[in-house]
């Protein structure tokens, strides 16, 4: 294979370059792409998606990716080396997939539990979420692939994203927001940052001047590309002179050659500006060229025993154990006398391996919480079962089935036929056949599908998905469908689900668009055969939208048709003779997802109740929330164990299941708080927009520094976490010496277990003159540490970091003289021990 040209001599290219190809390198080629200039030998580069994995250049039937447990699974480690450990396997991923940038990590704020995308970002905390960006961004940059950090700034809600006006005070804006950011820059030098959809105090992010030139270029002193969100341009002059250099996706839609080159002529947009904008592409360029990918390189799967094995590791790294009485975990695959362990709930046997939207992908592979317990059971000596029962649903419609399904050559899936016409009979004969594809799923959105086929901007097509299916059981089963485009469900030829002669407008797929599911029941034998088709017309057929001119998509699915009371006293039956029960319940891409915020905190469907229930006849009752946010749990005092297992990737069933069997000692601390309801919150009255605008009302008192500064009790606090050894911390000292603030504690493992503590820093002022939270995460390192091992941690914490905050009246970094305080503990609850020191001369300062 032919590698990339040498490095690019960008002053020679700004000589070189004409006005009009100048322009053109100001916008993507196309949805991932950069322009390339053939005859200046300036290659296109690609980008790609993004905070959970590399999902490569397609969402229809892309090539299989490896998933990572998501941003706020990822934090809740606590690990830095960790965090370059994954950084480092996201290059490798993106090299396989030819991908020069990565589009992540996401660095925005955890503001709210109901943010439809905080399962991307990584805390409410700007220093825990600064570290965990910059280990990441480290691990990436160090294989040569480049980071984009993204989305710059207060990208913290999905309601009216591209439109809402954020209004934040500067000293809020500093401290929370920007924080994670100059963290990031200051430690890891991103190579590329990624502009927010939104405004900010008036002014859209891409064409901020204050935000991208007098703090990002002037103050920070930052040289990498400024790239917009897909579609999250909004003007030409106005972007071009603010510094965002990149337009994507392309084609353009606001850097086209005529208009932008008549502002030139004009002397509307000067011809410096087009130069600068165009030396930060090409020193991109340069960068990219760096990584080695071939310019005939494919897009492949990285999926190998040391990926799985990296993403298991990490995995079990970010599970956090919030209750554990009586020692109910970990379980055991061997004992003394025969146990039954009775799995139950409606994520036991589906994989939650990401949040939904940009973040998720065709997953190499996926593990399911039940295939872990089944794997953990057959390693044991034959003493311990596992019974099964679902309890409730989760999804929003009716569950895929591909693994239910047989598709034409007989494995689990559905074979796709496409055809120019629909079809008219239960034949095929008078259609001619273009594409055929397998899948092993029975949610499609077609939204980047291309064929050689289909003329450029030809939108009509018609697909047939069909597999055969054998029921488990005989009884009445449930079809039903949402489609963009139009469907329609037939079993054995019997039409069971219209999609398509009516049709009413629903909340599915990427942006919300499409119809509502429409319903239809059958009834089956068990053990026969049925043939199941799906008719589908593309979007151009959707009859709710005479313009809309997308290649559309479909969700069909289907179960066995009972009421949820039937299914909660099934399960109840099933936990009243199981010595414990461990039910999977949690949150969905359907429910927690780009595109939209949450309503409540609540976890859809009868979740609350089947807990309920089930822990009235059984007291060994664990629960295992899978969550990229808090859910409310009213049970909480009802169950014996409780573990967060975030959105946890392919190796998800692994990973849970080495936890809970004691494989691996849980270590993660929670990287948000949990309130007990959603009204606690700090952001509820100003969460969402308000005609086109939402206030931060709650100021730098974001999670865990709001609920202490109003002493308000919480479900669980920010950094919280057991384990299945304890520990002790003693013998706190703190000196300052220069502008370090030094630390050291000891640490003693005092139970009997190897395990690992994470030991947190805070810092706190005496008597500020200006009001401050109670005290503020500075630091924090994870030890592992065996049975009676001690040691001795120390930390060198800068003091502007320790003690900093945003004068707005000297418009500058502050840090003032006094007595202050380190606290120490394992979670920002228990942070007990204390030492004293102070500053001797007040100071101020700019820049990272």
């Amino acid at each position: 294979m032919s590698s990339l040209m040498n490095s690019l001599d960008i002053d020679s290219l700004l000589e070189e370059l004409t006005l009009e190809e100048k322009i053109s390198l100001l916008a993507g080629s196309d949805f991932w792409h950069t322009v390339p200039i053939e005859r200046l030998g300036i290659p296109s580069v690609r980008t790609s998606d993004g905070p959970n994995g590399i999902r490569g250049t397609k969402f229809f039937n892309g090539i299989p990716a490896n998933c990572f447990p998501c941003g706020t699974a990822l934090a809740s480690s606590f690990n830095r080396e960790l965090w370059r450990e994954a950084g480092k396997l996201m290059a490798e991923e993106a090299k396989a997939k030819a991908a020069h940038c990565i589009l992540g990590p996401t660095c925005n704020i955890v503001r709210s539990p109901v943010g439809g995308r905080c399962f991307e970002s990584f805390s409410e905390d700007p220093f825990l979420s600064g570290f965990a960006a910059s280990n990441i961004i480290s691990g990436i940059q160090k294989e040569k692939v480049l980071a984009c950090i993204k989305h710059f700034v207060c990208n913290d809600q999905e309601d009216e994203r591209k439109a809402v006006n954020t209004v934040v005070s500067e000293r809020a804006m500093r401290e929370i927001y920007l924080k994670p950011f100059q963290i990031a820059l200051r430690e890891a030098q991103p190579k590329a940052l990624m502009t927010a959809y939104n405004k900010v105090n008036g002014t859209h992010c891409s064409e901020s001047q204050y935000l991208l030139q007098d703090i990002l270029r002037d103050e920070w002193k930052w040289n990498g590309l400024v790239m917009s969100d897909w579609t999250g341009t909004y003007s030409i002059k106005d972007a071009l002179d603010a510094g965002l250099n990149l337009e994507m996706p392309g084609p353009t839609r606001f850097r086209e050659v005529i208009p932008v080159r008549h502002e030139v002529y004009t002397n509307k947009i000067h011809r410096k500006v087009i130069d600068s904008n165009v030396r930060q592409v090409l020193q991109f360029v340069n960068d990219c060229m760096d990584a080695g990918i071939p310019k005939d390189a494919v897009e492949s799967p990285h999926n190998t025993p040391e990926a799985s094995a990296t993403l298991r590791k990490i995995g079990g790294e970010t599970i956090v154990l919030l209750k554990n009485e009586n020692d109910v975990l970990p379980l055991h695959n061997k004992t003394e006398k025969p146990q039954k362990i009775a799995i139950i709930g409606p994520n036991a046997k589906v994989a939650q391996d990401s949040g939904g939207g940009s973040a998720a992908m065709n997953a190499s592979y996926k593990v399911t919480p039940f295939e872990g317990f089944r794997s953990k059971i057959e390693e044991g000596d034959g003493s311990v079962s596992l019974d099964y029962s679902l309890g409730c649903y989760l999804d929003r419609n009716l569950p895929d089935i591909g693994h239910l399904l047989r598709d034409d050559e007989g494995n689990p899936g559905v074979t796709a036929k496409f055809y120019k016409k629909p079809r008219t009979g239960t034949s095929d004969d008078n259609r001619e056949l273009f594409e055929t594809f397998h899948f092993k799923s029975t949610r499609f959105y077609l939204s980047d599908f291309k064929s050689k086929h289909l003329k450029p901007g030809e939108l009509l097509f018609y697909t047939d998905f069909t597999g055969t299916f054998v029921p488990e059981e005989t009884a009445t089963y449930e079809f039903g469908c949402s489609v963009l485009g139009t469907a329609q469900i037939f079993v054995d030829d019997k039409l069971v689900v219209d999609n398509k002669t009516h049709q009413v407008a629903g909340e599915d797929f990427f942006l919300g668009i499409g119809t509502r599911q429409e319903l239809g029941s059958v009834d089956l034998e068990k053990g026969r055969e049925y043939k199941i088709r799906v008719e589908f017309g593309s979007g151009a057929t959707y009859t709710l939208s005479s313009q809309y001119s997308e290649r559309g998509g479909i969700y069909f699915g289907a179960r066995i048709k009972t009421t949820a009371e039937e299914d909660l006293m099934s399960a109840v039956e099933v936990a009243k003779s199981a010595d414990k029960v461990v039910i999977f319940v949690g949150l969905s891409k359907e429910w927690e997802s780009e595109g939209f915020d949450r309503p409540n905190m609540e976890i859809p469907g009868y979740t609350n109740q089947l807990i309920s229930e089930i822990a009235k006849v059984n007291r060994n009752v664990i629960v295992v929330n899978q969550s990229g946010s808090p859910v409310s749990m009213p049970w909480i005092d009802n169950v014996a164990g409780l573990v967060q297992a975030w959105y946890g990737g392919n190796e998800l069933g692994n990973a849970i299941a080495d936890v809970l069997f004691g494989d691996v000692n849980p270590s993660g601390k929670l990287s948000m708080t949990f309130p007990k309801r959603l009204e606690d919150n700090p952001s509820f009255l100003n969460y969402g927009s308000t005609n086109g605008r939402v206030i931060y009302g709650e100021d730098i008192f974001v999670g865990y520094r709001y609920y202490e500064k109003v002493g308000r009790e919480v479900l669980f606090p920010f950094g919280y976490g057991l384990s299945y050894t304890t520990f002790s911390l003693f013998n706190l000292r703190v000196k300052v010496e220069e502008r370090d603030l030094k630390v050291s504690v000891s640490l003693k493992n005092t139970g009997s277990r190897k395990g690992a503590e994470v030991v947190q820093v805070y810092v706190a002022q005496d008597k500020p003159n200006i009001i401050k939270p109670v005290k503020e995460l500075r630091d924090f390192t994870k030890v592992t540490l065996d049975p009676g091992q001690e040691r001795e941690v120390y930390f060198t914490i800068p003091l502007n970091d320790a003690t900093g905050y945003w004068n707005t009246y000297s418009e500058s970094w502050e840090s003032d003289a006094g007595a202050y305080k380190v606290l120490v503990g394992s979670s920002s609850r228990d942070a007990d021990l204390l030492q004293g020191f102070s500053i001797e001369k007040s100071s101020s300062w700019l820049g990272l």
